[in-house]
């Protein structure tokens, strides 16, 4: 059964959907019956969701852009992948 510490330590993956369905239902079960661990959870679930809108809105600058690509330069495969 997940405790206060497995659902903070899992609470990224389980924003992410990316646990098992049983961890999932073990946490869903805490965060039911743990005041404390259900507002980390609303607050990691909000912040999440203002980077997203924010990140979505806003265009990259094409100098940033290049940048990143010089980064990874060789990395990049034709279609604009890392490959």
């Amino acid at each position: 059964m997940a405790d206060c510490n497995d659902t903070l330590r899992e609470l990224e993956t389980y924003l992410d959907h990316e646990i098992t369905p049983e961890l999932q239902h073990e946490i869903d079960h805490h965060l039911g019956g743990c005041v404390d661990c259900q507002q980390a959870f609303e607050f990691h679930f909000e912040l999440k969701q203002v980077i997203r809108d924010k990140c979505s809105r806003d265009e990259i600058p094409a100098s940033l852009l290049s940048r990143i690509e010089q980064c990874f330069g060789e990395d990049f495969d034709g279609d604009g992948r890392i490959g």
